[in-house]
């Protein structure tokens, strides 16, 4: 292989074909304050979740974030939830992971699915991701992130006017590995197809409970429970089956390009609140 120019890699100072990324048996990532690349990690822009209430400074803290991690090596990018809602707000972003910039996802993200997909974009994309609390005065119900939670980690939390941690959060999305590759492209036939079965058939059950309490005479306003579930679901309007086998199939979707044995018990609270979300 004839290495020609230097790799369009900010950051990187390799010489490949001037593909935009090493000409070498793997790919790369550009870590700007080492100055190398990082073999087998793919060329994509990191991104950076805010999250917390309203009223908690996260559009100043976005706005500082950009000011801090753009520059002539990369550019930074606010994605704000506009009229189009979660739908819109995550198209965008998954859009602009296929880039070498950063991502800074400007929204509430008070539910553990939203933030859980956000998560499945950035391993999707082959990025590393970190997600900064911002508090805030109580105000709507807000899912706190728990660290524990592979996709509520790393985490950094500010209050008020507390300095950013802009030294950890650079560390976190400049130098180190994104997530590790879907499990699904392993050989693990067994394990996958336990988890899909037990996906489908908790996915059923919930929307089988929509439907009968439906059909039972539930109304907007009231809750739906399904059996085994401790969390419910509140309509706010009526919603036929065919919505509800759509917002299954894209849940089911989404939660495919994770799939791990710690989601199991949590896949029909996870779709549930997927539903609470997308139902408006």
């Amino acid at each position: 292989m004839v290495l020609a120019a230097l790799c369009a890699v900010p950051g990187c100072r390799r010489r490949c074909a001037g593909l935009g990324f090493c000409a070498l048996p793997v790919s790369c990532r550009p870590v700007a304050e080492a100055g190398r690349c990082v073999p087998g990690v793919p060329v994509a822009m990191p991104l950076v979740v805010l999250c917390g209430p309203p009223g908690s400074g996260k559009s100043r803290r976005a706005a500082e974030l950009r000011d801090a991690l753009g520059g002539a090596e990369r550019r930074a990018h606010v994605v704000s939830e506009a009229g189009g809602g979660r739908a819109e707000l995550r198209a965008e972003v998954e859009r602009l992971l296929s880039r070498r910039d950063v991502v800074i996802v400007d929204a509430s993200n008070e539910l553990r699915s939203v933030r859980y997909e956000l998560y499945c974009a950035a391993r999707q994309a082959g990025t590393a991701r970190c997600l900064l609390l911002c508090h805030g005065p109580a105000g709507p119900p807000f899912e706190a992130p728990d660290p524990r939670n592979r996709w509520d980690r790393p985490l950094f939390t500010v209050r008020g006017d507390d300095p950013l941690p802009l030294a950890d959060i650079r560390a976190a999305i400049f130098g180190s590995a994104p997530p590790p590759p879907h499990r699904a492209t392993r050989c693990q036939p067994l394990q996958s197809a336990e988890f899909l079965h037990r996906m489908d058939r908790s996915t059923h059950d919930v929307v089988s409970a929509i439907v009968a309490a439906q059909r039972d005479g539930a109304q907007p306003g009231d809750v739906v429970r399904v059996p085994g579930v401790e969390q419910g679901l509140v309509l706010p309007r009526a919603v036929g089956m065919a919505e509800l086998s759509r917002l299954r199939r894209q849940f089911i979707s989404y939660t495919k390009m994770q799939h791990s044995d710690e989601n199991m018990a949590q896949l029909a609270s996870m779709f549930l609140q997927y539903l609470s979300r997308s139902i408006q």
